[in-house]
């Protein structure tokens, strides 16, 4: 991860009397893989405080209409797109794909889609995660 070094004057007096501050900027911030691992981080907390009756679902909230996804899956193109992957509650199966900018969605607990099974846990990992358990 390239990481740069931006030094930003706080005024043009302070160029002749001081030391410009150093401030470390990752280049890759903005980068969908990014975005995928805070919701890959959000989701999994929401995720710890679900019973046994219940799983991971979304209401999507820019459709004008109630659209619920039953998440199993996320996934990234970047530098900009986040996918996720999962069920209608009729059972139909949906992917929806969004710009970075333009996520915003409501975490929900919703039942469990086979009551005779354990509830689906997405258990998420990282590229870093999966990669330590090879």
């Amino acid at each position: 991860m390239a990481v740069h070094e931006v030094n930003l004057p706080t005024s043009p007096n302070t160029l002749k009397t001081k030391e410009l501050p150093v401030f470390e900027v990752q280049a890759d911030q903005n980068l969908a893989s990014e975005f995928h691992k805070r919701l890959i981080e959000m989701i999994a907390e929401f995720e710890i405080g679900l019973d046994e009756h219940h799983e991971v679902g979304m209401r999507l909230v820019s459709f004008g209409q109630n659209v619920t996804l039953r998440v199993e899956g996320i996934g990234y193109c970047n530098p900009s797109l986040i996918r996720f992957f999962g069920t209608a509650e009729g059972g139909a199966s949906m992917e929806l794909i969004q710009h970075v900018t333009q996520i915003s969605f409501l975490l929900m607990a919703v039942k469990k889609a086979d009551p005779a099974n354990p509830p689906k846990r997405i258990g998420f990992k990282t590229e870093e995660e999966q990669e330590e358990d090879v």
